[in-house]
């Protein structure tokens, strides 16, 4: 399996070498050159399965360039009772006859980037082997809010390797700052950008394309890379997890053998609904993606129109993981519907960049609208649909989940689309229990209280645990209280670097 550019400009290279590097050097994202396909046979065949069998059978199609060992030893350092909660990985929760919910947040960090950052350090280190690299890689995270944590979490304390994240200043919960600022291990770093995510990410994107910096860096005995999304060895390990909800829904006989099922994704980045495309691509009976947003409402607007506008205002909502305006995978998924055209998407982007939106052609439209429906939900009614929820089943979600939740809603009741649907539920309800527990008590729940007497009063109101991830950050000490503007990050990492 070889990987190319988005944008048509990098040779072909194995998977090694594209985890390495992270990004194109030049601008644009790796994938794979050809999207494997598997039988309906295959897929039968790994029904009752566990998570680490149907991960074996999914990474080693991919990443051909690594040994089947080297595949197990990723598989069973990152998914195992150690890092995960539920011996499933990935549990569903039945919301009523016709929908699931995928909880992804029984990780260390309680949100569902640690199914895929738990196993990609593993990928990773073992890609600096095989290409050869003598130098110390320096992974450049942009979050907004979840990604940080779970990437400090994954690769603290690894030898080769420091790792350096950039968060929006006043624009995560408490508990996920925290969650950043206190983290332990000898090669780990944290600031925080006065801005939003999407001035986070663009400037990490700046440094990736920044030729000169990049050979300065190296000079010094430095390569970067990623674990954002934009990086294929983040992006790969989510695919599992689609096939995973499937074939135990088919195990319980929930649904038939063959029978499509839909997936709803929360979605800011659009990596993890990606992911989804990419399994329903290798022949995982998918009838519909429906991409959830919240009011930066973007995406909804895109795939409604077929103009991507970043023109508008920037809100922070109660699910600020989604908080984005330039949705990087989106290259990606453009570029397969193009059929590989590289003109084209560099095209696009140069107008987004530029102008500040694009507008794709009617084909790639149609393309579009067969497998994707998109909707959003604002800040009233993710509350209302907690509270709902709750009110309903007992079941306690997080603000992200609620927006999938009423997104999934609206589309049933708007298309009569009675298919069987999973949820994705990106995070455990504690990492945003503010919202959460305003959601379920009312605003005078929690006026005046901190971050921590909040966490135990869901937990008495939810009759739930609070996620052990969660637990004792008041007691824990701040290790990183830097705050800086968009322009001095690449200062930042000539700082922590010491050049």
């Amino acid at each position: 399996m070889k990987y190319i550019s988005t944008r048509g400009n990098f040779g072909k290279i194995d998977s090694a070498e594209a985890i390495k590097l992270g990004m194109v050097p030049s601008g644009g994202l790796f994938i794979p050159e050809e999207v494997p396909a598997f039988s309906e046979e295959a897929i039968r065949s790994l029904i009752g399965k566990s998570y680490c069998e149907v991960a074996f059978e999914i990474l080693k199609v991919y990443l051909t360039d690594y040994t089947e060992e080297e595949i197990r030893q990723c598989i069973d350092g990152a998914y195992n009772e150690k890092n995960f909660d539920d011996p499933s990985m990935a549990p569903l929760y039945k919301l009523n006859d016709s929908a699931y919910i995928m909880e992804l947040w029984h990780g260390p960090t309680a949100a569902f980037k640690d199914m895929a950052l738990q196993i990609m350090p593993h990928f990773l280190s073992k890609a600096i082997t095989k290409v050869g690299s003598d130098n110390e890689i320096v992974i450049l995270v942009a979050t907004s809010g979840d990604t940080g944590k779970a990437a400090l979490e994954g690769f603290k304390n690894i030898p080769g390797i420091k790792i350096i994240v950039f968060y929006p200043h006043g624009g995560v919960s408490k508990v996920q700052e925290l969650q950043m600022t206190t983290t332990d291990g000898n090669n780990t770093y944290v600031a925080a950008v006065k801005g939003n995510f999407d001035d986070c990410q663009n400037a990490v994107k700046e440094i990736f394309g920044d030729r000169r910096f990049n050979e300065y860096l190296v000079q010094n005995g430095y390569e970067l890379s990623s674990a954002n999304s934009i990086n294929w060895g983040r992006l790969l390990p989510q695919i599992i997890y689609y096939f995973y909800a499937y074939l135990d829904l088919t195990a319980k006989g929930s649904v038939g053998f063959g029978d499509k099922i839909n997936f709803v994704v929360p979605t800011g980045n659009f990596g993890n609904i990606l992911a989804g495309y990419y399994a329903y691509r290798m022949g995982l009976p998918i009838n519909k993606l429906i991409c959830a947003s919240n009011e930066n409402k973007v995406l909804t607007e895109f795939f409604e129109t077929g103009e991507y506008d970043r023109n508008r205002e920037f809100i922070r909502t109660n699910s600020p993981s989604m908080d984005i305006l330039i949705s990087s995978n989106l290259e990606r998924f453009l570029f397969e519907l193009t059929g590989h055209d590289g003109k084209k998407i560099s095209d696009w982007l140069y107008e987004l960049s530029t102008k500040g939106s694009f507008t794709v052609d009617s084909g790639v439209r149609e393309r579009i609208n067969e497998i994707l429906s998109a909707g959003y939900a604002n800040q009233d009614e993710t509350l209302e649909t907690i509270n709902e929820v709750f009110d309903k089943s007992g079941y306690t979600v997080d603000t992200h989940t609620a927006v999938g939740i009423k997104v999934y809603k609206d589309y049933a009741a708007k298309t009569g689309d009675k298919t069987v649907t999973v949820i994705d539920s990106t995070a455990s309800p504690y990492k945003f229990n503010t919202a959460v527990l305003e959601a379920l008590e009312g605003p005078d729940s929690v006026e005046g209280k901190d971050e921590f007497s909040i966490l135990d009063e869901l937990s008495r109101v939810s009759g739930t645990d609070i996620h052990p991830g969660l637990k004792n950050l008041d007691t824990k000490p701040v290790k990183y209280d830097k705050v800086v503007e968009k322009e001095q990050i690449t200062d930042v990492v000539k700082e922590v670097l010491g050049l």
